[in-house]
Formats: C-alpha cells, sequence, structure tokens
C-alpha cells in the first residue's frame, strides 16, 4: 500500500466477512451438477476391474439396446475424434506418456476407463453401462514402488524397457568428506503414505458444442480452467478462442482438480460428436478409484552429524510412487526442498519417478512440501534422540540463520525470507515448553504416555504468473476479474479488500468474478498457495493504475496539478484545500464521459496488469503438538496443538486462521488415519468412506485445543510481502503429531512408526515392545 492510504486502511488486516458465503449456507451455491441444460446427455464410464489386463474385445450390443441409450464409444471410436493427452517426463528422454480418455489396448489400473455410455438420463446409463462386457487377458501387477524397480518387475510400458519416468539428482558440495568428518551418522527409512483428497464435491464436467457456433462451453469441477480449456482444444483440434470453460463453485478440490483431466476432455468430446449437451459426474466409488490420489513416496535418509547436532552433509534417496500414468513431477519439489529450513550445502538427493499398476498420483495440498517437512523433522527428532539432545536445540542449531536472506540453498531454490528461530520461540514462548517437560515427566513417572512434538517447516510457493483487469464502471462500482480460479481459499474477500482500500471505496462496492475464460484475463489458476501472492499483486498492481488514472482525471475536474490532490474515503481533495473536492463517482463518470474524459486523457477507467516475481516465497512455520496414548487401547488424545506460521502481513486473519485449521484437518488426518491400500494383484482395499478414514468433525480436536499465531516476516517478491499459508497445516501437523507421538512412546523403546498411526498400530507396536 502506498504511504498516503496507510492511515485510512478500513479493510486490509481486518478479520471481513467472507463475500458470497450466504448463499452456500443457504443452499443457493451452483456446482457442476446444478448447471441444467435442455436436452443434456448422461456419461456412464465403464471401468477396468483389473489392474494390469489387455483388452481382448468389448460386446455392446445387450447395453446398446436398453431403450434411452444413444451411444457407446470405445478407446478407438475416441481416438479417432481426438489426439491424445500428452505427458512428458522430465527425464530419461524420449519417454512421453499419451492417453486417451478411453484405453485402447490396454487397461494399467483398477478404474482404467475402457468405454461410454451415453443416455437421457444418469439411471439408464449406469444401468445400460453394467451391460458392457469386456474380455480381459490378465497380465502380471505390480503396485509397489520399490518392487517395480527390480529388473524382473512387470513392465506397464514394456517399450521403456523399465518403469522409471524419471531418474533426477542434484548433488552439492562435498557429501562424503561431510561423512567422513562426522561423528555420528543417523539414518531413516519413512513411508509417506498414499492418501485421497476427500473432497465433498467429486469430479464433474459438462459439456455444450453448439454446431451453429462452432462453439464448445464446458463447466467443470477444476482449478485451472484456463489449463483446462488449452487442453480440449488441443485435443479436439479446436481454435482456443472457440472454448469456453467456467468453473463455477467447487466443492474442494486441495490439488487435485489441477490438471488436464481426460473425462473433462472426453465430456467435451461426447457434446462435440452428438452436437447435445453431455454431463458426467463421477459417483464416490469412482472418486476413489480415478480421481489423482496423493503423497506416495518412499523416503531414505542419511545425515552427517557432529556430536553437538550439527549436520554435515545429507544424503537422500527418493522413491515416488506415479501410478498408471501420471508423471507428476511432485516429488522433485520434495527434492528441491530437501534442505527445508536448514543450513545444509553438502547435499545429494536422488529421485525417481516410477510406474505402478495404481491409480495416478499428483499434487494433494503442499505437493511435494509437506513431503519435505515430514522427512525433515522426523530426522531432527532422531539426532536429538540419537545424540540425548533437546529436539528445539537441534534445530536452533541447524537453522538458516535470519541475517542470511535471501538465501540460496544447495538444490538452488532461492529462498526470499525467513526467521526459523523467531517463529519456534515464539512457538515454545506460548506453549510455554518447560513446563510442558517438567509436566512430561511428572506424567512418565505416573506411568502415563505424554509426547511433545516440534515440527518447523518451509515451503516454497506462488510459482509462475498470473493477471487481473479492474474496471471501474460509470457509477463508481468496481469489478475485478482475475486470472486465478478461487475454488473456497476467500480470494473474492481479500482481493476487494485490496481494491477498496486503494481505491477509497466502500468494500460492497467491488465486486470479484473469476473461473470463466469467457470474461477473465488469461491467467494460470489457483494452487501451490499462489492466489493472493501473484493474483492479488496482480490485483494491485492493476488497481492503482486505475487509482493514478482517477487521480489525473480529477487533477482535472478541479483544476490543479496531479500531485496536490490527495485521496480518502471516496473522495479526492485538493491539498490544502479539502473543501475543494469530487467524489470517487464523479471521477468514474468524468472518465466515461460523452466529449471524452477530462484533459484529452484516454476515455475508460480500467487496466490489467500481470505480475510474474523474481522467485518463489517461503512461508514457513512452527507447530508443538501435545499427546497422549492410551497403552491398553492404542488410541490417541492431541490434548494441545499449536501453530505458530509466517504468511507476512495477513490480508484477512480470520481467512488466514480458516485456511491454518483446515489444512491441519487434514494434515491430521493423514498423520492418524488415512491411507490408501492396495493388495498385491493391485486391487484398492480402500475404495470407500468405510475403509479409508478421513477425520469426521468429532476427531478433529476442538478449538478450544488447537491455537494460532503468527510472526510477519514480509517477502520481498511481491508488492504485498505476502506469503502463500494455504499448506501450512498440511505441512507442519504430520511431523508435528508423529513426533509427539514418538515422543510419548520412547520410554518403551519405540523409536519409529510409520503414518497412519492407527490404534491397531500403536497397540501392536506397545506389545511388540512389551516382549523385548
Amino acid at each position: 500500500m502506498i504511504a498516503e492510504n496507510q492511515a485510512t486502511r478500513r479493510y486490509v488486516g481486518q478479520s471481513v466477512r467472507r463475500v458470497g458465503d450466504g448463499r452456500l449456507l443457504t443452499g443457493a451455491g451452483t456446482f457442476v451438477d446444478d448447471v441444467r441444460l435442455p436436452g443434456t446427455l448422461h456419461a456412464t464410464i465403464v471401468r477396468s476391474p483389473h489392474a494390469h489386463a489387455r483388452i481382448r474385445g468389448i460386446d455392446i450390443d445387450a447395453a446398446a439396446a436398453v431403450p434411452g441409450v444413444v451411444a457407446i464409444l470405445t478407446g478407438q471410436d475416441i481416438a479417432d475424434m481426438m489426439q491424445p493427452i500428452e505427458t512428458r517426463p522430465d527425464a530419461p528422454p524420449g519417454r512421453v506418456l499419451r492417453r486417451y480418455p478411453l484405453a485402447l489396448d490396454r487397461v494399467r489400473f483398477v478404474g482404467d476407463a475402457v468405454a461410454v455410455v451415453v443416455a437421457h438420463d444418469p439411471y439408464t446409463a449406469r444401468d445400460a453401462a453394467d451391460l458392457v462386457t469386456v474380455d480381459y487377458e490378465s497380465l502380471p501387477a505390480v503396485v509397489d514402488a520399490e518392487q517395480a524397480l527390480k529388473p524382473d518387475a512387470p513392465l506397464l510400458y514394456p517399450e521403456w524397457g523399465s518403469n522409471v519416468a524419471y531418474d533426477w539428482t542434484i548433488d552439492h558440495g562435498d557429501v562424503e568428506g561431510a561423512f567422513a568428518r562426522a561423528a555420528r551418522v543417523v539414518s531413516l527409512r519413512l513411508v509417506n503414505q498414499r492418501i485421497y483428497a476427500a473432497f465433498v464435491e467429486p469430479r464433474a464436467a459438462q459439456a455444450r458444442f453448439d454446431p451453429a457456433t462452432g462453439e464448445m462451453t464446458v463447466w467443470a469441477s477444476t482449478q485451472v480452467p484456463h489449463t483446462l480449456r488449452g487442453g480440449i482444444a488441443a485435443a479436439l483440434g479446436m481454435h482456443e478462442h472457440a472454448v469456453r470453460v467456467i468453473a463455477p463453485d467447487v466443492g474442494g478440490a486441495f490439488g487435485s482438480k489441477g490438471g488436464i483431466y481426460p473425462e473433462y476432455v472426453l465430456t467435451a468430446a461426447l457434446s462435440y460428436r452428438l452436437g447435445r449437451p453431455v454431463r458426467w459426474t463421477e459417483t464416490r466409488r469412482e472418486s476413489f478409484l480415478a480421481t489423482n490420489h496423493g503423497r506416495d513416496q518412499i523416503q531414505i535418509l542419511r545425515a552427517a552429524v557432529t556430536d553437538d547436532g550439527i549436520v554435515l552433509g545429507l544424503d537422500v534417496d527418493l522413491i515416488s510412487n506415479l501410478g498408471a500414468y501420471s508423471a507428476a513431477t511432485v516429488a522433485t519439489r520434495t527434492a528441491l526442498m530437501s534442505g527445508g529450513p536448514y543450513r545444509i550445502q553438502n547435499l545429494r538427493v536422488r529421485v525417481r519417478g516410477v510406474m505402478t499398476n495404481t491409480t495416478p498420483t499428483g499434487a494433494y495440498r503442499g505437493a511435494g512440501r509437506p513431503e519435505a517437512a515430514y522427512m525433515l523433522e522426523r530426522l531432527m527428532d532422531a539426532i536429538a534422540r540419537e545424540l540425548a539432545l533437546d529436539p528445539a536445540d537441534v534445530r536452533r542449531r541447524n537453522f538458516i540463520p535470519a541475517d542470511a536472506f535471501p538465501y540460496t540453498g544447495a538444490t538452488g531454490v532461492v529462498y526470499d525470507s525467513g526467521n526459523y528461530a523467531g517463529a519456534l520461540d515464539e512457538a515454545l514462548r506460548r506453549i510455554d515448553y518447560d513446563r510442558l517437560r517438567e509436566e512430561q515427566r511428572a506424567a512418565r513417572a505416573a506411568g502415563r504416555l505424554m509426547g511433545v512434538g516440534l515440527a518447523v517447516y518451509c515451503e516454497f510457493a506462488g510459482p509462475g504468473w498470473d493477471s487481473a483487469t479492474v474496471r471501474v464502471l460509470p457509477s463508481g462500482a468496481v469489478v475485478v476479474t482475475t486470472g486465478i480460479s478461487p475454488h473456497g481459499q476467500g480470494e473474492e474477500t481479500t482481493f476487494a479488500q485490496l481494491v477498496a482500500d486503494e481505491l477509497s471505496v466502500a468494500l460492497d462496492a467491488v465486486t470479484v468474478r473469476a473461473s470463466d475464460t469467457a470474461i477473465t484475463p488469461q491467467g494460470i489458476g489457483t494452487f501451490g498457495s499462489r492466489g493472493t501472492s501473484i493474483g492479488g499483486s496482480a490485483v494491485l498492481l492493476a488497481t492503482r493504475q486505475v487509482r493514478d488514472k482517477a487521480r489525473r482525471i480529477a487533477a482535472h475536474l478541479l483544476e490543479v496539478a496531479e500531485e496536490d490532490v490527495t485521496a480518502a474515503d471516496g473522495v479526492f481533495s485538493v491539498r490544502g484545500a479539502p473543501d475543494r473536492a469530487v467524489d470517487f463517482a464523479t471521477v468514474a463518470r468524468a472518465a466515461y464521459a460523452f466529449t471524452g474524459a477530462p484533459g484529452g486523457l484516454e476515455p475508460g477507467l480500467e487496466a490489467t496488469a500481470y505480475f510474474m516475481p523474481p522467485g518463489r516465497t517461503f512461508p514457513f512455520g512452527a507447530h508443538v503438538a501435545v499427546v497422549e496414548v492410551d497403552p491398553e487401547s492404542g488410541r490417541i488424545q492431541l490434548q494441545r496443538y499449536l501453530a505458530v506460521d509466517d504468511c507476512g502481513p495477513l490480508i484477512n486473519p480470520q481467512l488466514v486462521e480458516g485456511q491454518v485449521i483446515g489444512g491441519l484437518a487434514q494434515g491430521l488426518g493423514q498423520a492418524l488415519q488415512e491411507a490408501i491400500v492396495y493388495d498385491d494383484a493391485g486391487q484398492p482395499l480402500t475404495g470407500s468412506f468405510l475403509d479409508y478414514g478421513p477425520l469426521r468433525a468429532p476427531q478433529i480436536p476442538p478449538l478450544a485445543a488447537v491455537e494460532t499465531a503468527h510472526t510477519v516476516t514480509p517477502s520481498p517478491f511481491n508488492p504485498l510481502g505476502v506469503k502463500g499459508v494455504g499448506e501450512a497445516g498440511t505441512t507442519g501437523g504430520p511431523p508435528a503429531v508423529v513426533n509427539a507421538v514418538l515422543d510419548a512412546l520412547a520410554p518403551l523403546g519405540i523409536t519409529h512408526l510409520d503414518m497412519p498411526l492407527t490404534p491397531q498400530r500403536i497397540w501392536q507396536a506397545i506389545q511388540e515392545a512389551k516382549t523385548r
């Protein structure tokens, strides 16, 4: 904000109530499945029950005979209509994944699509889909990434000669020398399990092709409307301007609704072929099978450590299970952040992306950075345990110092700003760490298993560029259109706060519109904690251009020099003569005067800005979890949780708190009970909410047990100074809770457990410890 507006801020920094919640709370929201178009046909996808098989034939006769069925298409039908969706792994060269929405000759995971039935209503489509008969030749399957690396493993793509989609290494400093100098070597093998996004609204798409105009409109539950528009246009051979993508209300996404899903392209292709609107809405069962899963990494670490806990060098081996079709480079982000908040310059990290006969994996709230924080924070506790040091002291001794920023890490990433010791000190002060340790000693003396867990994280956020247009209407009302695509984060509110303060207008005079490629400037979308730092900065820059032009118009109306005009509370006045003034609405009307704007200025009052920062922002924080474990049942009681996060200045503290707590609920779910599990044949054992365990509302700790706080370290990489906060809870939560549980179990000699820490897993560990 400019200095002039600092004293007159009315909205930025305030917990303004979210815009638009009223319609959602009263059931008036519009999701994809609420879009009603006359003559809409309904699609149901036939999916493979086999993890790996050849398709020898498909019999559609019985299904086609069902009254109300309009069309049944198989893989070759679709391949004849469109180009494949293509993904290029980073390495080795030449390994390209080309995928059609329906499999052609081979299925590669349970849930792979083989045919689509289109009917007048969804019930007929589903009934007919059950009558489609597919002749499969079963093939050996591999579901474990380490097993898939073996020379004799079944190959998903025989032409590759292996299941490795990419193999990427960074080797910085003198790693071997660090290990030669080390007093200790601390090793860990961790499993960051596969999880499901569990959003309220499953994926859905509705497409309408108008043969008269040649235009395609697609409503999709997506985070990236512009990216999806480009993907659909390329696949169908259409001009991009002829494709419009609208993301209406989105009932949760968390990264898993990013990218170009084949079902969305399929829906558009069906409408193009049939000349009628077509809708596809996945069932919850389909969602478990076919929506991208998250995480699924094996992490093998060796740390060269001095006797006082300083990490001299680190060797990291990451094996990422990509599933059947994804070449997602999520694990490379883990590799890039494998130094985290710590000053580790002797670093070797290797990451391999491995194909398996499982659902493809992709981004999930944090997308590689929570995995990095998890392995580093488990490592810091392991070092403390090995050397009988306090976990807080080990972290302090290894932090990147606050005066070292901007800091270039061993992996080449440039950290914008940080004060990790400051965040940890604030967390320990608020939690009264010394008193907690005294309570723990008393609890242990009484036979109770109480634990305290720390996690200090940092992540890079805010990739790429984005855009915004700010348009002042003749009445003085302001319309903001943004290239990002909010889906619950609250940017409609924060952007309105920014604009209202910059233009000194009322908050309700500002409307923010997004997620429709026909009305918004070209943008990237919302993911990676980039919405406010990138999209908000574009909004700010566009608003300042509008404000400057409005001041020039006001100067002409007041017949004074521009530098003599001040702005406050929606009024432009002459410096030193406040009675000479014009309000913002008068200036807006003048901008659109029939005879042109005053002073020969170009008519209109709007601006479009694109913002690309010089680097990424690095949000960070320190989390503390306090737990007690019941040795008889293995159940964990989370007694207290403190999250001290740093996302730079807070535009809307209430929204920030909501993001932290929402992310924490998901982070705790991964730590305590969520896991997607397959048997050796590739059959999913967790295909519904009967088997898969996201936290239910009663399991989430009461707000009285969860405390949020903030330090403020502005970023120099954007004009707002802000950093992302949407992934704080999923990044800090799992390691803090797991470290707390292991701390509680330490008197029993239990030093390692992998997530999820279910009561059964903990109970079994306790029983095994008793027999040792």
